[in-house]
């Protein structure tokens, strides 16, 4: 047996198991369990996972990292099998996994992750991850522009743009995203799409913001028009509570701004609910806040205790609230995003495909190919109109 790969969590972590298996390919017997810490749930999949694949192969050497065994190694190392603890800050150095070779990692996905940063400067109350991926560290230009190349030379035309919060990028001279993103479309030409994955708000606040950012969103076609928040709520006490940098008058400004200088742009955000103190009157100004601003692309977590937080000494809402709370802030995004996909339907434009059948819109809507006599090149951009929705996904027509 080759070396395996089980990954939890987020998108980067999604990124950094490549870059795992493609420095571990000479290892055989060895499973590699990539974790995360953002929820209970998380961590005990992982551990189920562990014990799982050591009962199925008890001769495999079971390497554990990722974010969940970065904050507590010790009690991971106990689980059985395990013969290894990597923490995050080595887990893509080749020589951990005896790769003697230069060469970067592939990107598996048609949509190329490229990491721009890592760790958190940031102490929210309710999360953990800073714990696990330590303060802030950006990725030089230089390097970030290499590896777009890279990626370009290997086929990719759509790049996203990932870290654990890249809104704190930073370059030379204090420069921020909006400079990254500035030159990697003016000296990696084969760059057609460039996307953001989730961002801070505070990025883009109208007064203090990235000026370089809000001059590409309006200026630059190939910064696809779609933005993801890390808003967590609409209420500015929770968010208070929560420590976040935004408030609710504040993001609203900025959506009014974004969609003046980028019409039609799909508007994505992460929320939490049933945050502690969480009251009723509280979660009903989130739930008015996300249908008066019509958020079309919403991430709902109910609320987890993180073991060490501040959050998690604070008065609880009991966890059926917290499901029941989620169940409805989903049900609005849902009739939200609906409202925006029905927009689309009658407009051409084209999509990057990801499978025989499907790919996404510039704002990241989920399209459908129909009546396509043969699929499409993976990877491809195609033109296409749009000509209904089903289940939350636009069905589109190639056209001639």
């Amino acid at each position: 047996m080759t070396a395996s790969i089980l990954t939890f969590g987020c998108r980067l972590n999604a990124h950094e198991s490549d870059g795992m298996a493609h420095h571990a390919r000479g290892q055989t017997d060895t499973i590699i369990v990539n974790t995360c810490a953002v929820t209970t749930t998380a961590e005990r999949q992982a551990r189920q996972a562990i014990r799982r694949a050591h009962r199925e192969n008890p001769d495999a050497k079971i390497v554990v990292t990722g974010c969940a065994s970065d904050i507590a190694p010790d009690r991971w190392a106990e689980l059985p099998g395990v013969v290894r603890v990597v923490s995050n800050e080595d887990k893509l150095k080749p020589a951990i996994w005896g790769d003697t070779s230069a060469n970067l990692p592939p990107s598996r996905h048609v949509r190329a992750l490229l990491q721009v940063q890592q760790g958190c400067d940031h102490r929210c109350t309710f999360c953990i991850i800073p714990y696990g991926r330590g303060d802030s560290r950006s990725t030089p230009i230089e390097d970030a522009i290499t590896r777009a190349e890279a990626l370009v030379e290997a086929g990719h035309q759509e790049i996203v743009l990932t870290g654990v919060d890249i809104a704190s990028w930073q370059g030379f001279e204090g420069k921020g995203l909006g400079t990254l993103c500035r030159e990697l479309l003016r000296r990696v030409e084969g760059i057609r799409r460039l996307r953001l994955s989730s961002i801070d708000p505070v990025l883009l606040d109208v007064e203090t913001g990235d000026t370089d950012l809000w001059w590409l969103l309006e200026n630059e076609p190939r910064l696809m028009p779609h933005l993801h928040l890390s808003l967590q709520a609409g209420s500015d006490l929770i968010l208070k509570r929560m420590k976040r940098r935004h408030d609710t008058a504040g993001v609203a400004a900025t959506l009014r701004r974004v969609r003046s200088v980028r019409p039609g742009a799909g508007i994505g955000a992460d929320l939490i609910a049933g945050f502690p103190t969480e009251t009723d009157a509280l979660f009903e100004e989130t739930r008015t806040f996300i249908e008066e601003q019509q958020i079309p692309f919403l991430h709902v977590f109910p609320y987890s205790e993180r073991p060490g937080t501040p959050a998690a000494r604070m008065p609880a809402v009991p966890n059926a609230e917290r499901q029941k709370r989620a169940a409805c802030l989903r049900d609005i995004g849902e009739a939200n995003r609906d409202r925006f996909l029905q927009r689309l339907i009658g407009t051409e434009f084209n999509i990057l495909v990801e499978t025989p059948d499907r790919g996404h819109s510039p704002e990241f809507a989920a399209v459908r190919l129909t009546g396509t006599a043969s699929a499409p090149i993976r990877g491809s951009f195609v033109p296409v109109r749009a000509t209904a929705l089903e289940n939350g996904t636009l069905l589109a027509e190639i056209r001639n």
